[in-house]
């Protein structure tokens, strides 16, 4: 991907890549983004959540949202995607850290204002949070279709920073009789909770029993990848 010094990986930089595959692999494994915006001097930070397909991501909300309202106007955007993977237990406080990926994107949005295209991004969101939901609900009616507000945001470039493995004590340390090591972290779905209005024949979907928060699957139990 491009790089400037808006992503130039200054701390760590080992850590780091610009590498698009690296990048879209993070994107696609999770689901919440932070857009990070200004207003007149005073900053926002909103979360959402996405969808992407290529180098864009499509966020939406209501009509009315101040944050869609603004990043239309074209104004400079920031992006953040971080999935914890674990907590890092040192033998010392300064090296405690953690087991992580992240994503810093940068880019501008514009509003999707023709109908077949707000539903066809609404379709990339609804498929990159769970894989063949779209396809058994009720499609939006052009009433709702009115009152969502889809932006699509161009990534112009973005970095990835990933930290795995153990603690880094100093080497004096190691010495210490303090337990250190990882505590492993991970999003994991539990048994879906069916609406209190659903008859009980309705069969629970493939989509849902094999869905995973750690890497979503398709209905037919393979990995998801959207490019």
């Amino acid at each position: 991907m491009q790089t400037t010094t808006r992503t130039e990986l200054r701390r760590l930089p080992n850590r780091g890549s610009h590498d698009a595959e690296v990048v879209h692999g993070i994107l696609d494994t999770a689901f919440l983004a932070h857009v990070g915006f200004s207003i007149n001097g005073q900053p926002f930070v909103i979360p959402t959540l996405y969808g992407r397909e290529g180098d864009k991501l499509y966020l939406h909300g209501s009509a009315a949202s101040r944050m869609l309202r603004e990043l239309d106007s074209g104004m400079a955007a920031c992006v953040t995607v971080t999935l914890v993977d674990g907590l890092v237990l040192a033998r010392s406080a300064f090296h405690h850290s953690m087991n992580y990926r992240s994503v810093v994107a940068f880019g501008t949005a514009r509003k999707i204002s023709s109908a077949t295209e707000k539903e066809r991004a609404l379709r990339i969101i609804s498929e990159h949070l769970i894989s063949g939901r779209w396809n058994d609900v009720r499609l939006p009616t052009e009433q709702e279709l009115k009152a969502t507000a889809v932006l699509e945001f161009t990534i112009e470039e973005a970095s990835a920073k990933i930290r795995t493995g153990p603690p880094l004590d100093d080497e004096e340390d190691y010495a210490l009789p303090v337990w250190a090591g990882v505590l492993p972290l991970e999003l994991m779905p539990k048994d879906a909770l069916p609406d209190s209005r659903l008859p009980a024949e309705t069969p629970l979907p493939e989509y849902v029993r094999s869905y995973s928060g750690s890497g979503r699957l398709s209905s037919n139990g393979s990995a998801r990848k959207q490019d």
